[in-house]
């Protein structure tokens, strides 16, 4: 049985005790560390390297938000699952584009998060079930909207796997391809499209509805 390491990352003590007892209840799941905030977080993944951080968006000093991104950023093989009490899908945008591939609700976090966990871990997307059906993307006229160019199958693909979280060498591996290829064919996608950041790929990866969580 391969054995699933976590870390938890909240800034309340008895959030992080609940979610430690559902994990732990697991006999596939450790639960490795804590920790209080962004900062303690970010040390925590780089010393302890787990397979997967639930990771509480609103935290004092350094938040969810970045520190998700500096975890993905320098260990890609890590999973992040936003946690938060807010139903604003803003928040849930911003923690997709710094590169969670998880998302729950803390009202439903007893009932949702093993499911989430084994569900990131195995390099899916799991959202909470509260945003099933609503619309995620920004409202028409904000900034970093996309345009609609017709993509082929592969450059779609690619952009695909790269709003879900995987790096370049992990897309070229479930692919076929060679990273060299997998760059060309996200370069031209995203020239199509006129993206040029993240957080406008993961908008226009939420308008195509390609991140459900399904």
């Amino acid at each position: 049985m391969n054995r699933l390491n976590v870390l938890l990352a909240d800034d309340h003590v008895v959030v992080r005790l609940g979610l430690k007892s559902l994990l732990e209840a697991e006999p596939d799941v450790t639960v490795v560390g804590e920790a209080e905030d962004g900062d303690a977080a970010i040390a925590a993944a780089r010393q302890l390297r787990p397979n997967v951080v639930i990771m509480d968006v609103s935290m004092p000093g350094t938040g969810g938000v970045e520190a998700t991104q500096r975890i993905r950023s320098e260990q890609p093989d890590t999973r992040v699952v936003g946690l938060t009490a807010h139903e604003d899908p803003a928040y849930l945008r911003r923690m997709l584009a710094a590169g969670a591939t998880g998302y729950l609700l803390k009202r439903t976090a007893a009932i949702e998060l093993l499911r989430a966990v084994r569900s990131v871990a195995n390099g899916d997307t799991y959202l909470d079930p509260t945003f099933a059906g609503r619309p995620l993307h920004a409202p028409a006229g904000t900034s970093g909207a996309v345009s609609n160019n017709e993509l082929s199958e592969r450059e779609a693909e690619v952009l695909r796997q790269i709003a879900e979280g995987f790096g370049n060498k992990q897309i070229a591996a479930r692919l076929g391809l060679s990273v060299k290829t997998v760059e060309t064919y996200k370069a031209r996608a995203m020239e199509k499209l006129g993206v040029r950041t993240r957080v406008q790929l993961v908008q226009y990866a939420l308008q195509r509805g390609w991140l459900t969580g399904d």
